[in-house]
């Protein structure tokens, strides 16, 4: 919401800075996010208003004339200008013109540059004739981007004034939480500033000195009912509309609105249209009312066609199958949730959104029905959600509007349609109140304030706030506490805590002093889930992965582009592995659908982090040649026969790009595979305290990835995948088909489960170690975990460490089989070991090679 301080200074003096309201405002909870200044380069001697007198032709270009301004200074000044606006006038005198005007040396935006560029102005021969100075347009004075013609101001315009004493203004900009909806206007936020700085609202409008301050909805007078019924108002859905009002007024001129009128709506964000839209918005910004005006004789003729002598506004909810052109030439598809204002004929407007295109107000219109009434909050929103239709109108609606407001904003647009518009409003207000704004007198004591806001306020204060933001106030007689009668306009007042929260206000955020709590803190606890799954983000940060956050929203052909590789089957929830679930990659069809989504592209739940993952690597890789990050989040499961799906918490992991950066010794053209993710997760399982004895990653296939695929399995149970993707998936997500991406989806429970925090040291043998390879022939089909696991129980506590470098296929072992060779530490905590030891060692791990998987030793050379 923009607000020009000119504008909020017809109802309240305000005597504080810009600077100083902003912050006012901002610590009573209106945050005023930016602050713009109108004029703030014009220079006050350099530019001011001025009067063209005389307009006389030039001697050697039709095109340009010679224009004589005066302005304040000593004698008036004849300058050159090419306005096309001034070409009417040429030869006459006397005539009487205002508009801003710049003599030499004044700092102006060149009007013939397309960028915003400042230049001083320069005396200067155009054309053989001297020019000091300038009739300026709104371009060359950073107004807008209309440079047409000069700017032509109001004949009440002061001559001489400086232009920035005349046009300058400060236009706030405030951000408002939904609960604010009443600071949407001028009035909202001029009572805000009365209330916050004890001044009096200013009353000078006949309307406004109807409305005592502190009125209940109960307390305010219906308005008078017109003499010469001109519709009928049936309201079918009181629920969603408890009041509409309509004005007619005949014999409108439609044309532009006066310049005023216009500034102030582009200050505050509007773009003019006409007098009569212009009055509506006007309304709108000023008392915070979205309005609607008909073509009265459109609404009589479509009246007339189905046999009706008047029109008939009809508030309903829309029909099945209904449709509507709305005012942006759309024909829009309705269902039966939404609000419609319609006739005997059919739907005339969505309630509270837009209006529809067969009834809108055009330059040929004479008679206007002016409506204004109050919707449902809830509902609009999600009829304005649903249409993806979004105006300053349906952000007032869904944030509440008073239903007492309705009639009093219809008045006020009246007068000035009739003042403006030149339009004879007949008598009385059409007013169909179906449910009445109900009192709300809320029970407030001194307890109850001090308890929320941990500080004592004086009764006196107390009443004084309260009364400043226009609520009655009276004490019970019972308990002394206080009955405070919230105002007609206060949606948001209903509980004791609202009240409280004014009075906070009042005195202001910043004045509220900390105080200590008044009882012995509770003894902290570990929260061991929320600490290991930040312990999983800072091991995976420090294995060189980017963290993420993506939405848990996906479309149904995201789980179809994961499975482009395969015939479309995929897994299922009924084919995943006993305990925690893997990656579904689910159908569309077994997938959580949204019963009200924003948008196809975010229409499912996801049950897999993996699309999110690869969408955003695709992202990033086309920007950078190496992407390695994770993200950890929620997956949904539908349950059969469940209102709420299955949720568990996984993380993904994704591992593309050159496995090293190039520097000035040269670069390598080895890619990030699935053994450089491998070594991610083994580190993860190993430092969140998983023993590596329990880890094991076992071979599997999957239509999202090449033969390089692994199920990883903690204690036996399937806790994720890891592998490289395959070709066909890495195209249907954009991916580069150069090198390899290499990804990995975990359930986190099993890693909470083994976290721990303080892993336990071990002690560090001060005894020597010995290191030999061994190169073990086995069959083909025999995997190299097994052949690990059989050393290293075979080893027991002397073997240290063991590591595979090396795996040889070829002439010198025989066709089937495979040779694997281990690098293996021995070394014990209380002594050296000798040949003999290491001999023994290697005796038994052969004998176990041997009795297990059928191993033997490969002779060396």
């Amino acid at each position: 919401m923009k607000i020009p301080l000119s504008w909020l200074r017809d109802y309240v003096d305000i005597n504080l800075t810009v600077e100083e309201l902003g912050q006012r405002l901002t610590l009573a909870g209106i945050e005023v996010a930016a602050t713009e200044r109108i004029g703030a380069d014009w220079e006050r001697d350099k530019l001011f208003v001025g009067e063209i007198v005389r307009i006389d032709p030039h001697p050697d270009a039709d095109r340009l004339v010679l224009a004589t301004v005066v302005y304040g200074g000593d004698a008036p000044m004849t300058v050159v200008t090419g306005a096309p606006n001034l070409y009417p006038y040429k030869g006459q005198a006397n005539l009487g013109l205002k508009a801003p005007f710049a003599i030499s040396g004044a700092r102006l935006i060149d009007g013939h540059s397309e960028e915003k560029k400042f230049m001083r102005l320069k005396p200067s021969k155009i054309r053989g004739v001297r020019s000091e100075g300038m009739v300026c347009s709104e371009k060359e004075l950073g107004l807008s981007d209309s440079h047409e013609g000069i700017l032509i101001l109001p004949p009440d315009a002061p001559v001489g004034m400086p232009l920035v004493d005349y046009m300058g203004d400060t236009v706030l900009e405030i951000e408002l939480t939904p609960n604010l909806g009443r600071c949407l206007s001028m009035l909202g936020v001029a009572r805000e500033v009365a209330a916050l700085e004890a001044l009096t609202l200013k009353r000078q409008q006949p309307l406004l000195q109807e409305i005592a301050g502190r009125v209940a909805p109960s307390e305010m007078p219906d308005p008078a009912p017109v003499a010469e019924p001109f519709c009928q108002i049936v309201i079918e859905a009181p629920d969603l509309c408890p009041r509409y009002t309509a004005i007619l007024i005949r014999n409108v001129a439609i044309g532009p609105s006066p310049r005023w009128l216009q500034e102030r709506l582009r200050l505050a964000g509007q773009r003019p249209i006409n007098n009569v839209v212009d009055i509506t918005n006007y309304v709108m910004l000023e008392w915070g009312q979205p309005l609607h005006a008909f073509d009265y004789d459109a609404l009589a003729a479509r009246a007339q066609r189905t046999g009706q002598a008047q029109p008939t506004i009809i508030v309903r909810r829309a029909r099945p199958g209904e449709r509507m052109t709305t005012l942006d030439d759309v024909e829009r598809a309705l269902t039966t949730d939404m609000l419609l204002i319609a006739d005997t004929a059919g739907a005339i407007a969505v309630a509270g959104v837009m209006g529809g295109q067969e009834t809108e107000v055009n330059e040929r219109t004479v008679n206007v029905l002016l409506e204004s009434a109050c919707f449902n909050n809830i509902n609009n929103r999600r009829t304005a959600q649903a249409l993806k239709l979004f105006s300053e109108a349906s952000t007032r609606f869904g944030r509440g509007i008073p239903a007492t407001l309705a009639p009093l904003a219809n008045r006020r647009a009246a007068q000035l349609m009739a003042e403006l518009a030149g339009g004879e409003v007949v008598a009385g207000v059409q007013d169909a109140y179906a449910v009445r704004q109900r009192d709300v007198t809320i029970e407030l004591t001194n307890a109850e304030v001090e308890r929320l806001l941990g500080i004592r306020v004086a009764p006196a204060d107390l009443r004084r706030t309260l009364e400043a933001m226009e609520c009655r106030v009276d004490h019970d007689s019972g308990e002394g506490a206080l009955l405070v009668s919230v105002p007609w306009h206060r949606l948001d007042l209903e509980i004791p805590a609202d009240l409280v929260e004014e009075v906070a206000r009042g005195i202001g955020y910043d004045k509220i002093p900390a105080t200590l709590l008044a009882s012995a803190l509770p003894e902290q606890r570990h929260n061991w889930p929320i600490e290991s799954e930040e312990a999983i983000r800072t091991l995976l940060a420090g294995c060189g992965l980017q963290d993420t956050i993506n939405y848990p929203l996906i479309s149904e052909s995201d789980n179809a582009r994961l499975l482009a590789a395969s015939s479309g089957e995929g897994w299922t929830n009924a084919q995943a592995m006993a305990g925690y679930q893997l990656p579904a990659l689910l159908r569309p069809a077994d997938s959580v659908q949204l019963a009200n989504p924003l948008s196809v592209e975010r229409s499912l739940l996801r049950s897999s982090l993996l699309p999110n993952a690869l969408q955003v690597t695709a992202a990033n890789l086309r920007y950078t040649e190496r992407w390695a990050a994770f993200e950890i989040g929620r997956v949904y499961w539908p349950l059969a026969g469940e209102l709420l799906p299955q949720e568990a918490r996984h993380v993904s992991l994704v591992m593309a790009g050159p496995r090293a950066p190039a520097w000035w010794q040269g670069s390598t053209t080895e890619e990030l595979d699935f053994y450089d993710l491998k070594g991610v997760v083994e580190t993860l399982l190993a430092r969140m305290g998983v023993p590596q004895a329990q880890v094991q990653f076992a071979a599997t296939t999957h239509p999202a990835f090449t033969r390089r695929v692994a199920r990883v399995l903690v204690a036996g149970k399937d806790i994720g995948i890891l592998g490289e993707l395959h070709p066909a998936v890495r195209r249907a997500f954009d991916l580069p088909m150069q090198g390899r991406v290499a990804v990995a989806e975990l359930a986190l429970e099993p890693l909470v489960a083994a976290y721990q925090s303080d892993i336990p040291m071990q002690s560090i043998s001060a005894y020597p170690a010995i290191k030999e390879d061994l190169a073990v022939i086995v069959d083909e089909g025999v995997r190299a975990a097994q052949v690990a696991e059989a050393i290293t129980e075979a080893g027991g506590e002397l073997l240290t460490a063991l590591r595979l470098f090396d795996v040889y296929r070829g002439d010198q072992i025989g066709d089937g089989q495979k040779s694997l060779a281990y690098r293996v530490i021995y070394q014990a905590a209380d002594h050296s070991l000798t040949d003999a030891d290491a001999a023994r060692l290697r005796a038994r791990i052969m004998r176990r090679l041997e009795e297990t998987i059928s191993g033997r030793l490969r002779a060396s050379g």
